[in-house]
C-alpha cells in the first residue's frame, strides 16, 4: 500500500503519464517489495532457532507497529514525490516504499511458507497496484493516497492479529 500511495501521488505530480512510465514505476515498484522480504526472511531465518519461542510476539510487534506508522500517515493530506522518472529517482523511491517489506520478511522467517511464492506474489500485486494507482492519481487526488494508507495499516495489523491467534490459540 506504501507503494500504490507513492504511485498516486508520482501520477499527481507528473505530467507525461505514458505507459512507458507507468511499467517503469510498477516494475520499479514491484522488484523491490519483492526483493525486501526474501532479504528479511534470509536474516530472520539465522535468528529463528533463537528465538522460535517468542516469534509470534516479535511478528505481532512488528506488523503492528508497520500498520500504526501507515495508519498515522494516512492522515498526513500532501503527497511528497521526487520528480522524473530515471533510474535513480525510481530506485530511491522504491527502495523507501519497500522498507517496511524487509520487516515482515523477517517476521516471515518464523512461519512455514515459499517465500520465493509469497515474495513473487507481493511483487506481481505491488507492480500492479503501482500501475494502477499512477494511472489514477491525477483523477482521485490526495484523499485516494490517505485511504490507501489507511487500509493498507489496517491489514497490517489485522495480520499480526492473525498471527498472534493462530500461534497463542490454534497450536
Amino acid at each position: 500500500m506504501d507503494a500504490f500511495a507513492a504511485s498516486i501521488c508520482k501520477g499527481l505530480s507528473e505530467k507525461t503519464r505514458s505507459i512507458k512510465n507507468s511499467l517503469s514505476i510498477g516494475f520499479v515498484f514491484g522488484f523491490f517489495q519483492a526483493l525486501m522480504p526474501v532479504i528479511g526472511f534470509l536474516l530472520g531465518r539465522n535468528f529463528a532457532d533463537a528465538i522460535r519461542a517468542i516469534d509470534h510476539w516479535i511478528a505481532f510487534f512488528l506488523l503492528g507497529f508497520l500498520g500504526l506508522q501507515m495508519i498515522k500517515e494516512s492522515r498526513e493530506a500532501y503527497c511528497e514525490v521526487n520528480h522524473g522518472f530515471d533510474l535513480r529517482s525510481l530506485t530511491r523511491m522504491g527502495i523507501a516504499t519497500s522498507i517496511d517489506a524487509l520487516a515482515v520478511g523477517v517476521g516471515l522467517a518464523f512461519l512455514n511458507i515459499d517465500i520465493v511464492k509469497s515474495a513473487s506474489t507481493i511483487g506481481i500485486v505491488t507492480a500492479i497496484l503501482s500501475i494502477v494507482g499512477f494511472k489514477i492519481g491525477s483523477k482521485l487526488g490526495v484523499k485516494s493516497k490517505q485511504v490507501s494508507e489507511f487500509v493498507g495499516g489496517l491489514i497490517l495489523i489485522g495480520l499480526g492479529v492473525k498471527i498472534l491467534i493462530e500461534h497463542l490459540f490454534l497450536q
